[in-house]
């Protein structure tokens, strides 16, 4: 006789481990991806795989246990999205690392305030809404099928397999790109009329995994940006300009001082316009939940799965946490050109974190039941945040100006950014954990609790990633950067904002252009909605404009691949485990890589060169390049054939 869920152990010793050491892989994974491409991936899928295949070999493991590991996970993978903000304070020059506690301590209470915000939304957005919640259900399948199935065993066995496949692969390919045997990145400048353009693609594993997950619509959406970016913004801008003699330094500059600002443009209006279209549902949502709350309080006797935080601890939580967000400003600001009178400045900082960390965990969670997790517009949200805490200051202090004072406040704008950021990061995906925590039956406030752990996991972890990769790259732009910085791109973009609205001289002009862009996106999605056709997400559209070709050109490829890999598989005979492999697989992809990443930027930090594993010199590139292509290419088909192998033999 199968056991009732509120029989079942949950929020167990083993299962905080275990998500404790997942976590250390996913983060640092992220941590990486996020700097290199922009954009994170979500652990809740490999993480269930990983838990029920670790805890079946001690035994006695439930649903409701590995339910757990996976949240506390997916939380702390989901937490590294804070490098969108913080490598942006050594990008202007005021940080030459990352404070360990002081990094801990942003990204952990951020985090917990992420955490809290969101135990009210649940009702009105997980138990009291339509939200498709589309990880969520897809890892709660995945929960369901590996503890009730008898075959449940042998698929989650195989699962593990396709992500230890897929890692091996990404990872081996990296290790030859390092060496110089295969090519890592391609790109080549030309004239194109009186102007100049360029093409240009990482050889990454990686990004084909990507692809295949955040899916087509995304995937062409960021080659419509592309395309606008690389086909016409730049043709025309070099036109503009002149093209020298150094063609590359040319497009490279219009890229990085022009194209990218209108970029920004595009990503802020499509996120205003995503905030726009679901106040609304929001607002009904917690109406909802407080006519709950008043039955609870009547003496409404609740069930198990519906027992979430007491609404006094989620306030008594919060309030706590607003005393140790002053220290934290305060200690920021002390010594610096903004320390006289910096006391209302914090005071309205409070304000703002609270109020706009409301609004974004409203925003974020509501998007990632939409559209999921990884697809969630969280870095948008992050640019609208700094817009904000810039504009603010600029009230307080003008704009322009002393130098030193303008470097303070730009900084402080960061830095204050980055606490609501912790907080849009962690609302972004711990709704989604609620959603599989209802489906299989858990316990709301054993989840919430759990999530907290994550925060914490992922907050002692991120710092000396991001350490090790700052002193092994650099960021692109900073002095002292190697050849393989990396991008960094929301939290170059989110720096810039930053700065040119505090020293008075952002492009206001070209975020203009950006926005009316984002206008005519929005406008064409809606006609696409409108029609049941395949949508066009503003956002990614803005992504695609704003991020360097080599970043972007294999995702929409690996979206393409994905696609056509989920239609083989809706005709097989169990398609859901056939898509699933797939998703592993992917996974496999960046997680090999990544973590690759962060195993080469030790071994550069102690070499102290950018290519301490080369065994050939640059007279080996065409070698290179045709050996990358044919490897690369023969990887990714016999990595696709694999996944299909192994759907067959379920």
């Amino acid at each position: 006789m199968q056991n009732s869920p509120g029989s079942l152990r949950e929020l167990t010793v083993r299962s905080v481990i275990l998500g404790g050491v997942i976590t250390l892989l996913f983060t640092a994974a992220n941590v990486y991806l996020g700097l290199k491409v922009g954009l994170t991936f979500a652990t809740s899928i490999p993480a269930a795989v990983i838990s029920m295949a670790l805890l079946k070999l001690l035994g006695g493991s439930n649903i409701l246990e590995n339910n757990i590991v996976q949240t506390i996970a997916s939380a702390a993978g989901t937490l590294a999205a804070i490098i969108f903000v913080l490598p942006g304070l050594i990008m202007v020059g005021w940080w030459q690392g990352f404070p360990y506690w002081t990094t801990v301590a942003v990204c952990a209470i951020g985090g917990i305030l992420g955490v809290m915000f969101s135990v009210p939304l649940r009702r009105a957005l997980v138990t009291g809404s339509d939200l498709p919640y589309p990880e969520g259900v897809a890892a709660a399948e995945v929960l369901k099928v590996g503890s009730a199935s008898a075959d449940g065993g042998a698929e989650n066995a195989k699962g593990l397999r396709m992500i230890i496949v897929g890692s091996l692969a990404s990872a081996g390919y990296a290790l030859l790109a390092a060496m110089r045997l295969a090519a890592g990145e391609v790109a080549h400048a030309f004239r194109i009329g009186s102007g100049a353009t360029a093409v240009s693609t990482s050889l990454s594993l990686a990004l084909i995994g990507v692809g295949h997950l955040v899916g087509l619509s995304v995937g062409i959406a960021m080659l419509v940006g592309m395309f606008i970016a690389w086909a016409g913004l730049v043709p025309w801008l070099t036109h503009l300009h002149g093209v020298g003699d150094n063609v590359a330094a040319v497009v490279n500059t219009a890229f990085r001082s022009e194209v990218r600002f209108i970029g920004a443009g595009t990503i802020g209006v499509a996120a205003l316009w995503s905030l726009l279209r679901i106040i609304g549902p929001i607002a009904k949502g917690i109406r909802s939940s407080m006519a709950a709350s008043k039955a609870r309080a009547a003496g409404t006797e609740l069930p198990l799965t519906e027992r979430d935080l007491p609404i006094s601890v989620v306030a008594g939580t919060t309030a706590a946490l607003l005393l140790p967000i002053a220290g934290l400003l305060w200690y920021f600001s002390s010594g610096t050109a903004i320390a006289s009178g910096i006391g209302p400045v914090i005071f309205g900082s409070l304000i703002y974190v609270v109020v706009v960390g409301l609004i974004i965990a409203s925003v974020c969670g509501y998007m990632a039941g939409l559209i999921g997790a990884s697809n969630s517009p969280v870095s948008g949200v992050g640019i609208l945040a700094v817009l904000g805490a810039s504009l603010l200051l600029v009230l307080a202090y003008g704009h322009g100006g002393d130098p030193a004072q303008t470097k303070a406040l730009v900084a402080y704008a960061l830095f204050t950014t980055a606490i609501v950021f912790s907080i849009a990061t962690i609302s972004n995906d711990n709704l989604q954990d609620l959603k599989t925590g209802q489906l299989v039956g858990a316990t709301p406030w054993r989840q919430q609790l759990a999530l907290v752990f994550g925060v914490i996991f992922g907050s002692l972890v991120i710092p000396p990633v991001l350490d090790l990769l700052n002193k092994a790259f650099g960021f692109v732009g900073t002095p002292g950067a190697g050849a393989h910085a990396l991008a960094a791109p929301q939290a170059a973009l989110i720096s810039s904002l930053a700065k040119g609205v505090l020293g008075g001289d952002i492009a206001w002009n070209l975020i203009g252009w950006g926005a009316l862009l984002g206008v005519g996106t929005i406008i064409l999605d809606e006609v696409l909605r409108a029609t049941g056709k395949m949508r066009l997400p503003p956002l990614c559209v803005g992504m695609g404009i704003y991020l360097p070709m080599a970043l972007t050109l294999l995702i929409p490829v690996g979206a393409v691949l994905g696609h056509y890999y989920e239609k083989w598989a809706d005709r097989q005979a169990s398609p859901e485990f056939a898509k699933r492999m797939g998703v592993l697989a992917a996974t496999g992809l960046i997680v090999g890589e990544s973590l690759f990443g962060v195993a080469f930027a030790g071994v550069v930090a102690v070499a102290g060169t950018d290519s301490p594993l080369a065994v050939v010199g640059d007279k080996f590139e065409t070698p290179g390049i045709v050996i990358g292509f044919v490897l690369f290419a023969g990887i990714v088909a016999w990595l696709y054939r694999s996944a299909k192998g192994t759907s067959k033999t379920a």
